[in-house]
C-alpha cells in the first residue's frame, strides 16, 4: 500500500493535485496496528515537512521523510530499506518530534478513554482522509483537486482500517465529517448538541452537532467488519472561539461513547 502511495506521486494525476511532490505520503501518524481509537483529519498540514518560514525541515527538527532526507533524485529510485524506513517514521510519529501544537488539543479529546497518542501501552493513533500533503490548504485547493484527492485516497485508509484493530473513528471537524461521508458513500445521524454552541458576540452563535455511524467499507475496500463513527462539526485546532467547556463536553460525549462501544 506504502509503496503504491508513493508511485502515485511520480504518475500525472498527482501533478496537477498541488501535492508537494518531494514529501513523502503519510498514511498514519503512530502505530494502527496497536489502536483501537484513531482519530481523522482531511490531509497532513505542510508544517510536516517545512518551518513557519518555508524551509524543509531537517536534522532533528525533521518529522518525515523526503527525497532529501532519502538522497533521491526521484521517487522511482526507492529501495526496500527506504520504504520501510518510510512506515518507521509515520509509525513512531509521537515518540520523535510531532506537531504538538496540532496534536495535543485532540490527544486531550481522548483522555477520557485512557488511549492516547503518546501512550505506548494504550495507543492511539491519527489517520487523515487523504495521506499527501499540499502546496497550498485544503479549502483553497480547487473543487475538482479536492475530488480527485478524495478519490485517489479512500481506498488506501480502507485498507489501514482493514489490516488493523481499530473499532472507533473520531473525525475531527464537519468538513471531515462530509469529505468521509462522501468517501464511504454513508451519512452519518446528526444530533444537535447545545451545550457545543459557540456563542458569538453579534448573536450569530455557532450551533454544536454530534455525527454518529458505523461502515465496513470504504471506498472498494470491504474492511471485514464494522468501525464505529464518532464526529463533531467544530474544528478543534482552528474553530475560533472553542472554549474550554466545549472541549471538555466534546471530551466527556467521547469518553461515553467510547465505553459503549469498546466495551
Amino acid at each position: 500500500m506504502l509503496k503504491k502511495m508513493i508511485s502515485l506521486i511520480s504518475e500525472q494525476p498527482l501533478h496537477t493535485l498541488d501535492v508537494i511532490n518531494w514529501a513523502a505520503p503519510i498514511p498514519y501518524f503512530g502505530d494502527p496496528c496497536k489502536a483501537t481509537i484513531a482519530t481523522v483529519g482531511l490531509n497532513p498540514s505542510d508544517r510536516e515537512f517545512v518551518s513557519s518560514e518555508g524551509t524543509e525541515l531537517n536534522d532533528s527538527s525533521r518529522r518525515f521523510h523526503t527525497l532529501t532526507s532519502l538522497g533521491l533524485a526521484s521517487w522511482n529510485e526507492l529501495t526496500l530499506e527506504q520504504l520501510e524506513s518510510i512506515h518507521t517514521s509515520c509509525a513512531e510519529y509521537f515518540s520523535r518530534n510531532p506537531y504538538d501544537a496540532w496534536f495535543k488539543p485532540l490527544d486531550l479529546l481522548l483522555s477520557g478513554t485512557n488511549d492516547s497518542f503518546y501512550s505506548p501501552l494504550f495507543h492511539a493513533c491519527h489517520l487523515d482522509l487523504i495521506p499527501y500533503a499540499t502546496c497550498i490548504k485544503w479549502a483553497f485547493l480547487k473543487t475538482w483537486q479536492r475530488d480527485s484527492l478524495l478519490t485517489i485516497s479512500a481506498g488506501f485508509l480502507g485498507q489501514v482500517l482493514k489490516y488493523s484493530p481499530i473499532k472507533m473513528l473520531v473525525l475531527n471537524g464537519k468538513t471531515v465529517v462530509e469529505n468521509f461521508e462522501r468517501a464511504c458513500d454513508v451519512s452519518f445521524h446528526k444530533e444537535p448538541m447545545d451545550a457545543w454552541c459557540l456563542p458569538r458576540k453579534n448573536g450569530n452563535h455557532v450551533s454544536g452537532f454530534s455525527y454518529e455511524g458505523k461502515i465496513s467499507r470504504m471506498a472498494d475496500i470491504n474492511i471485514g467488519r464494522d468501525v464505529y463513527i464518532l464526529g463533531y462539526n467544530h474544528n478543534i485546532q482552528s474553530s475560533y472561539g472553542v472554549t474550554s467547556s466545549v472541549r471538555t463536553s466534546i471530551q466527556e460525549w467521547i469518553s461515553q461513547k467510547a465505553k459503549e462501544i469498546l466495551n
